[in-house]
């Protein structure tokens, strides 16, 4: 649907102007060209198209403005002419001429007349042309009633005259831009990119583009706010671009499935609720196939492990992140059995690697067991998971004493979004059926087979199967089938959402020997659901899936069989296989329910033929137009091309019977026909019933264009194919992913423009990036209007209704967002907010990935001699056809450049890099009954050749196209320079030239010798190319350029080094030869080589039409002729930069590190510097042993550099050894690629204030001498009060306290002026405060700082979204522990935190923990490096470098390339210098730009190391752990600190410092390596660091000795440095001729103009007052930054965390160390001794825990003889980690009500680290252990109540820990104590006992019960005492109830008595109380019973003897 206006002219203009019309109609308005100095009549014929999607109302208005036009201020309207579209509605084309009305709406003399077309929806229509306005009306109407492909307005000789592609003339030219891969430095093609800056008076239809300036000063006439002004809606002027070409793809190699280095790191910590009873658990980490476990812990449900493991792994990416993490806790596991599972955890490492820092760290998994669905959670595992690829690297939160209180709930182990409540949900994947398989068996059997008993079987046996978050299932398998018909489905039960992202399908052939995949498909869960609220569960289908694989001839040993596993990209149509995935939430509460989790397979029911669309016949139309740079190795047999689309097409392997299409709609069930014997279709009405697919070319034999490259001669002649295939039609799924695809590439080229402003400085970027997003919300809602028309078709699946939703949902917001964004794009934010847009970028692209697939790819195959070499894979959907614009394929029906590569593994590395061949190749892809305009894009001017068959029908497609027009044009390519490139030869540089390869031409440059910078300086004219077409269709779309660059090597082939495209400037014959557009700019391109940059080229193309004249119209080739380079053109001037003079002075300090050259050592270097062909060298190093410095360190040399300072060239750095004989051999270089750090600027003398200009002269502060600049007048005060003070979370440490505080708090202790204020309950003196204390209190400043700024970006990104309506401006940079921040963060404690959180007026918080305020140090959480800028800010380093380039990406880092390194610097800038520079006091010309440098002669230098502690080391042992020691090596010292070795400690806890004397510059390299003791071999590195001391030295960031935050002399913060403040002070000012320092009265000091306050006061050990100024001094240093001129940050007293690095596996961190290194020269005063940072003793303790009481507990045991419930109580209790240790009380028998008496005491004994909290344990691992190992654990006691037994194991009956620290204090009576105190844990008062000491009261025991809820199974009651070792030993007490101290016999009643002991006492209990009755009943019973055996006895002798009478 469409609306046509074509606007022809205006006429009744008054004056002369140059005119501009603007067409409005629904808001999206056009702007035609501008008609320069037009009079009475402006003749515009323009056409304009707008794309409708809901049909157009009869009373909507088109709207046209006329204007006159200016450049500079607004247009003026001449009038406006309105029209109501009534009429166009109801008869679809209407001409009019009518007068304009003016502002008045009175009619005036001007009228305009046009034309308008309406086009309804109508699908069998195709597009028009815009000649057909009025000529074809009389086709057009018969044609909508016969035969829609019967008219003949589309043969060609009626489009010879076209000149416009219909609808194009809305798009700016900037549409023709390529698109740039990735975010190249400058724009990989800018071709053809308009330049908004130089465009001014453009030709006739170019766009009138404003400059940036004209802008500013019409927005200010117009009164709009430049910060309102939008580039892209004010040079939206139309220009009409034929475009039909489309963009080709920069980057080449394909990088999946390429192994790369991955480490999966899991910290398992500590496990909490297991349920289960007294459990002995052991937790098993798995990931993939590999299995580790932790040790075990006994008999407790919450172990701490605290054990680190690592899984290395070495794979492609997409295997890695498809890995299963699985973990599982297992109770009592041992040698002989399993053990049983409690619960288990799994996640796929993609989930983990999508985190944030690829991590999760110190989160809870929820544990769940998969055999019984109904249990509820198992219990919690903490644990850390870090994934690492190489080079990434991961931010390791701090890990000091961890003493957050766990809130599980909030800290879960779930991606953001996942709901903590997960529920167990059924995936059901139903298989249906697949067709198109290849054949996986060799025919040699089967022709055998057929031969005997004559049957005939497709040569596969499918099944499918499925493998989904660690489970497979798998379909039965159908014995030779190529259209298997399964029909089953598998059931997976799983957690719901899973963590597990893709599901894996895979057809696969069963074999006996072992079955292979045939084809697999993955299927990402994110696209096929949506977790929003508006969201739905994942489903799928029905829908057929396409896999692609390896090519489909079958073969033994496939050597591209890994593509069918779905790695890497396929390169041929395998299968296609119908399914659908449903999911479905179980109830868990039915009792119905099958509980396993056992992967089930059922049967099915099948879906309807049609459910998944209606079949539709698709028409797929190629036509190759150039193929050129064939590789050579092929070049000698004759070539075709073959073009595929599921197996239609394929002519060699494609099936091997003929594929059955589908049954025609209308026709009966048996109608089927084979596609490829399809000529029985003549009685059928459709006129191409002819039609047989023609889908290869011609083979034909290439022909030779250079050395590397052949060409085939497709010169007039254009071979063609066309296929014809049956799909199910799909399209609108297709159509909707090319609308967003569309809105993504015009924001990707709107993104990569804004980055390329702002990278080459162009004005007001921010303005390109208001453009972008009103392009972008008009492009989002333009997506929903279009969308919303979608009808219901029957094949609409759910997901299809479900997505377009969604995706309808999240444009819409993303249009508002985007116009909200706009609204806030500013100068200042422009950065965060292009970060925001990026985030659209991907989203939008995520979203247009459909997953439910239709139609497959089209694969391009090149084939010699009926093999496949080299392909091309071209999305269906880029090429598919749409009568609506935006939907159509961004590559349909327009030539398209592709390269074709070889498949799967070869293409790798550098055979992949080299072009197999460059193809030209229009593609068209529709429904054949739209078929009518498939050669529209095709560069006019041709006729078509049809087959015999084909020849009068107007329709029938070509054979070859055969061109009749042909332009010919010259190309001259300006070739000026290169940067950058690639090392190719071992010297580590190249011989570069570079090859222009244009059509079938192509030309090198000359070579250059060893380079990496080549300045070609030349001109390459390709003379008479020939181009076939329309000429001004040349003018628009050019075809590109490539340029190869390559290495000259005498022997052998030139290797390649990258490539780079470019788009010529065309001129035609008709133009002249002037500015803006011609000479054309030199510009930078971006090379690639592989996938990655391989430099830039700076070059110009243009390509110049030879007219009628010949070549003598042309431009002369003008430019200064070089005799002495021969026949070599050298650049013209117009184009070549514009040149200036520039001195360039180097700083030679010295060399470092030379390796040796050619096995021998270097000893005599010198340094080469080169730019711009001219040099200076240094003075040569006599002795490179005894002194690496140079003698000379300044000189200068002049050189002509161009004035546009992006054009600057590298500047070449070589070290040359001079050996005997006049020899020299080149040792490395480097090339310094941009000179703008280096350039200086003079300062201007308008800039007044002195950090205007501070900004320009970083990296020279310290060199110039700032003296003679205007100082600011007037004073600042600094005041250095004390900040408010950082809210801590947990723990009370006051930043910054000031002085006066401290003086004041030492007063109070005295006693003096201690007012009403109450002293803290305990002030610790400083006798007890060590370094650690200082330590520990940084660290959680550290952390505490950490989360402010998170906080505070969560508060800013908050507040953004939830007043983006409103405009709001945050600050750029949130400062640390701002005052702002301390405000924000008040929202983002976590609920928890609130309850302990104080008042911010407080001084105090008496929080938990009541710590003292102490001196802090700054703990960095990385290198100093990384903050100081490498400390490089006078002295630089440049790496030498040496041996070409790995070519694989996995062993060539630049490390092992670095042979050496150079240091100095290098000060440009352009002659004459102003005079007062040279003219300064003290300016010395010898050092020019490098005043104030010190020596560098040799000097003694005191270096002291100090290690604190190594975290996380990457084990190095089988045990899963390491015995780290240290080892520092500087120089000739090598220090190993063996036997102090830590045994088996992953986190160990070094505290030690090492002196070394070192002399600078021999030795300033310091290397400090963890290494892992072994008893037997030899030590392992773990890793090391490396630290360059010289930098540091010389810095004037002074990092020889950090500058502490108070100045103390005594006590744990004394100072360390021999010079005072007060002394460094001075020091500082007269190095940096600052004026001052001026101490003043009343602790003030005055330096430069800055006043600094402070106190005045010191106290020595005696506590004696001194006066002192150094306390001022210091002020003044720690804010040195803030000095003007001088001023910069000096390095704070701090820990510096380094990571360790091991050689041999590069890039990937093994640990991280904290450390810190003072360096003293040895001519000053010697340091005081090294501060003692040894590791803190733990303190001896013990804990005396007394049981008195039990109450309620349960009874367990039924009496023998009662039945009577009773329990034989006794309890157990140890202190965690000491299980061995347990004590167990007496046991109180018979307990009928649960009580239970004891008075029994433990006594345990333990090792305590105050400030870790930690009890510390020594124990040997097993019998084998060769020593101890020391283990850190919490605090805690466990108490459990038990029942005892005789002859069965006791029955554990329930529990209660108490963590020593925190623990709720008991209850005072056992009513008062109930089940809250152990589950309600946050709302109770908790007490520490090292703070109470002595605690009593009741405590419950817990169990689960059969639900496993917690329930109270008894209470005791407990006196806990803690006693130091000493305050023990002064009080003994004796264990149980013994001497000394014994406690009483608890007082038991009678009914706990022992029945054996007192048999009477309890015969009597029995009989008396209950079984009297009983017993006189059963006496009764038994006298009954003697009676009648008496009577029965003697009954008969009785009558016997009466019988007998005796």
């Amino acid at each position: 649907m469409a609306l046509l206006l074509q606007l022809r002219t205006v006429t009744g203009l008054r004056g002369k102007a140059d005119r501009i019309a603007k067409a409005v109609f629904r808001g999206l308005s056009f702007y035609t060209r501008v008609l320069e100095n037009c009079e009475d009549e402006a003749r515009f014929d323009e056409t304009f198209r707008w794309p409708v999607a809901s049909n157009i109302d009869g009373n909507e208005i088109l709207e046209i403005q006329v204007f006159n036009y200016s450049k500079v201020f607004t247009n003026r309207l001449i009038g406006t002419f309105q029209m109501v579209l009534q009429k166009v509605v109801e008869e679809g084309q209407v001409e009019v001429t009518d007068t304009l009305i003016d502002d008045n709406n009175s009619a005036i003399q001007t009228s305009i007349s046009i034309e308008i077309r309406y086009q309804a929806l109508d699908g069998t229509v195709g597009a028009w042309n815009d000649k057909e306005f009025l000529e074809t009306r009389s086709v057009h109407s018969e044609a909508d009633g016969t035969h829609p492909l019967e008219t003949d307005s589309l043969l060609s000789s009626h489009r010879q005259g076209l000149d416009i592609s219909p609808g194009k003339s809305n798009q700016p030219s900037a549409e023709r831009s390529f698109r740039r891969a990735g975010k190249g430095v400058f724009s990989a093609m800018k071709l053809g990119k308009t330049r908004p800056s130089k465009d001014d008076h453009r030709k006739q239809d170019e766009p009138a583009v404003l400059e940036a300036e004209d802008l500013d000063r019409k927005a200010l006439l117009q009164g709009l706010e430049p910060d309102t002004i939008s580039l892209a809606s004010v040079t939206a002027v139309t220009t009409n671009v034929s475009n039909k070409r489309s963009k080709p793809d920069i980057k080449m190699e394909p990088s999946a499935g390429r192994p790369m280095d991955y480490q999966v790191s899991i910290t398992i910590i500590e496990a909490r609720q297991l349920v289960g009873l007294n459990m002995d658990p052991v937790v098993c980490v798995e990931v993939g196939e590999e299995k580790k476990y932790t040790s075990m812990k006994e008999s407790t449900n919450c172990p701490y492990y605290n054990e680190y493991f690592v899984f290395d792994f070495h794979v492609p990416p997409d295997v890695m992140f498809d890995k299963i993490i699985k973990l599982s806790v297992i109770h009592s596991k041992n040698l002989l059995r399993s053990g049983t599972l409690v619960g288990s955890f799994k996640m796929d490492v993609g989930t983990v690697y999508t985190q944030p820092e690829h991590q999760f760290y110190h989160k809870w998994a929820i544990l769940s067991d998969p055999e019984d669905l109904t249990a509820g959670l198992k219990g919690y595992l903490k644990c850390d998971i870090a994934v690492v690829g190489k080079g990434d690297n991961i931010k390791t939160p701090h890990k000091a004493n961890e003493t957050e209180e766990d809130d599980i709930e909030g800290n879960l182990l779930l991606p953001d979004g996942v709901p903590p409540e997960r529920q167990w949900a059924r995936f059901y994947i139903k298989i249906y059926r697949a067709e198109g398989l290849p054949r996986m068996n060799t025919s040699i059997m089967a022709n055998v087979k057929k031969a005997l008993i004559g049957e005939n079987k497709d040569l596969v046996d499918p099944y499918v199967q499925v493998v989904f978050a660690g489970q497979k299932g798998k379909t039965s398998i159908q014995k030779s089938s190529y259209e298997p018909l399964w029909n089953e489905q598998i059931i997976f039960t799983e957690m719901f959402p899973p963590l597990c992202r893709r599901i894996k399908i895979q057809i696969r052939d069963s074999d006996k020997v072992n079955d292979v995949a045939i084809g697999t498909h993955f299927i990402d869960l994110r696209k096929i659901s949506n977790e929003g609220d508006k969201g739905f569960l994942p489903t799928f289908g029905p829908a057929w899936v396409n896999m692609y694989g390896s090519t489909r001839n079958y073969t033994l040993m496939d050597e591209h069989q890994e593509l069918n596993e779905g790695l890497g990209e396929g390169v041929s149509f395998r299968a296609r296989l119908l399914m659908s995935l449903a999911v479905e939430i179980l109830d868990t509460t039915n009792p119905e329910i099958n509980s396993s989790t056992e992967v089930q397979v059922e049967q099915a029911t099948s879906v309807a033929d049609n459910c998944t669309g209606k079949m539709e016949e698709f028409f797929l139309f190629g036509a190759f137009l150039e193929a050129t740079m064939i590789d050579r190795k092929i070049g000698d047999k004759p070539i075709n091309f073959e073009v595929t689309i599921g197996n239609y097409g394929n002519q060699i392997d494609g099936m091997s019977k003929p594929i059955l299409r589908r049954k025609k709609e209308g026709g009966d069930g048996n109608e089927e026909e084979s596609e490829l014997l399809q000529n029985s279709s003549e009685d059928e009405g459709d006129e191409d019933g002819e039609m047989v697919s023609v889908s290869s070319s011609q083979p034909m034999k290439p022909l030779v264009t250079d050395r590397n490259y052949f060409h085939l001669p497709y010169f007039e002649k254009k071979p063609c194919i066309y296929i014809k295939s049956w799909w199910q039609d799909q399209r609108c799924r297709l159509y909707n992913a090319n609308i967003m695809d569309k809105i993504a590439d015009k924001l990707e080229e709107g993104l990569n423009d804004v980055q390329e402003m702002i990278k080459t400085e162009k004005p007001h970027p921010e303005r390109r990036l208001r453009g972008v997003l009103e392009e972008l919300s008009s492009g989002c809602l333009h997506f929903v209007t279009l969308a919303d028309k979608d009808q219901h078709h029957s094949s609409r699946t759910r997901l299809d209704r479900e997505r377009l939703k969604s995706c309808m949902r999240e444009l819409e917001n993303m249009g508002q967002q985007a116009t909200t964004l706009r609204s806030q794009v500013k100068k200042n934010t422009m950065k965060d907010k292009l970060k925001l847009v990026q985030n659209f970028l991907q989203k939008l692209r995520f979203l247009a990935d459909e997953p439910q697939h239709t139609i497959p790819d089209v694969f391009i195959w090149m084939m010699s001699n009926n093999k496949r070499i080299a392909y091309a894979r071209v999305p269906s959907k880029d090429i598919l056809y749409s009568i609506v614009d935006e939907e159509m394929g961004k590559d349909c029906a327009k030539v398209k450049t592709i390269f074709l590569k070889l498949p799967g593994k070869r293409g790798f590395g550098p055979a992949g890099w080299t072009v197999q061949a460059k193809m030209e190749i229009y593609l068209w892809l529709g429904l054949n009954k739209q078929r009518k305009d498939f050669l529209s894009g095709l560069p006019c001017g041709f006729e078509e050749k049809k087959t015999a068959r084909g020849q009068n029908l107007a329709s029938f497609p070509p054979i070859s196209l055969l061109y009749t027009k042909k332009q010919v044009f010259q190309l001259r390519a300006h070739m000026y320079q290169a940067r950058s490139l690639f090392a190719a030869d071992s010297s580590g540089l190249s011989d570069p030239f570079a090859r222009v390869f244009f059509i079938s031409q192509s030309q090198c440059t000359e070579v250059l010798n060893e380079t990496l910078c080549p300045t070609w300086d030349q001109l390459l004219v390709f003379d008479n190319v020939e181009l076939y077409g329309e000429a001004h269709e040349m003018r628009d779309d050019p075809p590109i350029i490539v340029i190869e660059i390559y290495d000259q090597d005498t022997v052998g082939k030139a290797d390649f080094m990258g490539r780079t495209f470019a788009k010529p400037v065309v001129k035609m014959s008709d133009e002249q030869y002037c500015p803006p557009r011609f000479p054309p700019q030199l510009e930078y391109y971006q090379i690639y080589r592989g996938n990655s940059t391989a430099g830039d080229l700076l070059a110009a193309f243009e390509l110049l039409q030879i007219g009628p004249g010949g070549k003598s119209d042309l431009p002369p080739i003008d430019g200064p002729t070089d005799m002495d380079r021969g026949p070599i053109l050298p650049v013209p001037l117009g184009i070549r930069p514009v040149l200036s003079k520039y001195r360039v002075e180097v700083l030679f300090w010295g060399l470092r590190d030379l390796k040796r050259v050619n096995l021998a050592q270097v000893d005599r270097p010198r340094v080469d510097i080169e730019c711009a062909g001219r040099g200076v060298q240094s003075a040569l190093i006599q002795n490179y042993k005894k002194n690496p410095n140079f003698s000379t360190l300044v000189k200068w040399f002049e050189v002509d550099l161009p004035e546009n300072e992006l054009l600057h060239p590298p500047l070449n750095i070589r070290v040359v050894d001079c050996r005997a004989f006049g020899r020299y051999t080149l040792v490395g270089s480097h090339a310094v690629s941009s000179l703008r750090k280096f350039i200086y600027r003079p300062p201007d003398k308008k800039a007044q204030h002195w950090n205007m200009t501070a900004k320009h002269f970083n990296g020279y502060l310290a060199m110039t001498n700032k003296a003679h600049r205007s100082r600011p007048t007037g004073e600042i005060v600094v005041n250095m009060e004390p900040e408010v003070p950082i809210k801590k979370m947990e723990t009370m440490v006051k930043l910054e306290a000031s002085e006066e505080e401290k003086e004041r708090k030492k007063k109070k202790k005295k006693g003096g002026g201690g007012g009403g204020e109450e002293v803290e309950e305990e002030e610790p003196d400083d006798s007890m405060l060590d370094w650690w204390s200082k330590y520990f209190a940084s660290i959680e400043t550290m952390k505490e700082q950490l989360r402010q700024q998170e906080a505070a970006a969560a508060e800013a990104e908050e507040k953004e979204e939830m007043e983006m309506a409103e405009e709001i401006k945050l600050d750029d940079s949130p400062m640390k522990g701002s005052k702002a921040q301390a405000k924000n963060k008040e929202k983002f404690k976590a609920p928890k935190d609130d309850k302990r959180k104080k008042q911010q007026s407080v001084p105090e918080f008496p929080e938990k923990k009541n710590k003292p305020r102490i001196d802090e140090l700054k703990v960095f959480n990385k290198e100093l490096e990384t903050e100081f800028d490498s400390f490089e800010d006078w002295l630089h380093t440049f790496n030498l470098l040496r041996g070409k380039i790995g070519d694989n990406d996995d062993n060539a880092t630049e490390e092992e390339r670095i042979v050496g390194r150079f240091k100095g610097s290098i000060c440009v800038y352009k002659m004459p210098l102003p005079d007062d520079i040279t003219k300064e006091a003290g300016y010395d010309p010898n050092f020019g730009m490098f005043q104030g440098i010190p020596s560098n002669d040799p000097i003694n230098v005191l270096v002291r190391v100090y290690v604190v502690r190594a975290t996380d080391l990457h084990p190095a042992d089988i045990n899963g752990k390491a015995d780290p020691y240290i080892a520092i090596k500087l120089g000739k010292t090598d220090i190993k600190d063996k036997e102090n070795y830590i045994s088996k400690q992953l986190n160990p806890v070094f505290g030690k410092s090492f002196d070394i004397e070192a002399t600078f510059p021999m030795e300033s390299m310091l290397t400090v390596a963890v290494y892992d003791w072994d008893l037997v071999g030899t030590d392992d590195l773990i890793g090391e660091t490396k630290i360059d001391l010289e930098n540091r030295y010389y810095s004037k960031h002074r990092a020889t000795c950090g500058v502490s935050q108070t100045y103390s002399i005594h006590g744990y913060n004394i100072w360390r440095d021999p010079m005072k403040p007060s002394q460094i002070l001075s020091k500082l000012c007269k190095d940096g001729k600052v004026d001052g320092p001026h101490y003043g009265p009343g602790g003030r000091v005055k330096v430069a103009n800055r006043v600094f306050t402070g106190p005045t006061e010191i106290e020595d050990e005696n506590g004696q007052k001194k006066q002192t100024d150094e306390h001022l001094a210091l002020a003044v240093l720690r804010h040195w930054e803030d000095i003007p001129w001088a001023g910069c940050k000096l390095v704070p007293e701090h820990v510096e965390t380094r990571p360790l690095l091991n050689p041999d596996k590069p890039g990937i961190e093994q640990g991280r160390l904290e450390m810190w290194v003072d360096m003293f020269p040895m001519d000053m005063p010697a340091p005081g001794p090294a501060i003692d940072i040894s590791p803190r003793k733990p303190k001896k303790y013990e804990l005396r825990v007394i049981v008195w009481n039990t109450d309620e507990v349960i009874l367990e045991d039924d009496d023998y003889f009662t039945g009577e419930k009773s329990s034989d109580i006794f309890v157990r209790g140890w202190l965690k980690g000491q299980q061995e240790d347990k004590q167990d009380t007496d046991v109180h028998y018979h307990s009928l009500t649960g009580e239970g008496n004891f008075n029994w005491r433990y006594i345990f004994p333990f090792d305590y680290l105050m400030a870790e909290e930690k009890i510390v344990i020594s124990k040997k691992e097993s019998m084998f252990s060769w020593d101890e190992t020391e283990y850190k654990i919490p605090a805690r006691l466990t108490l459990q109540v038990w029942d005892a037994d005789h002859f069965s194991a006791d029955d554990f009956l329930g529990a209660i820990e108490l963590d020593l620290n925190r623990f709720p204090r008991g209850a005072k009576t056992s009513k008062q104590c109930s089940l809250e105190m152990v589950t309600n844990e946050a709302e109770l008062p908790m007490i520490s006992i090292f703070k109470q000491k002595r605690v009593k009261g009741w405590w419950p025991f817990v169990a689960r019960d059969e639900n496993d809820e917690l329930e109270v199974t008894g209470k005791v009651e407990a006196e806990l005492h803690l006693l130091t070792a000493e305050e023990a030993e002064k009080s003994p007490a004796g264990l149980a109830r013994n001497e000394p101290d014994p406690l009483e016999k608890p007082n038991r009643p009678d009914t706990s008595f022992i029945w054996f002991l007192n048999p009477l006492k309890s015969i009597k209990y029995l009989i008396c109380t209950r079984y009297k009755w009983l017993i006189i009943k059963i006496v009764l019973a038994l006298l009954l019973l003697v009676m009648v055996a008496l009577f029965l006895y003697s009954m008969p002798g009785y009558m016997v003897k009466k019988l007998l009478g005796a």
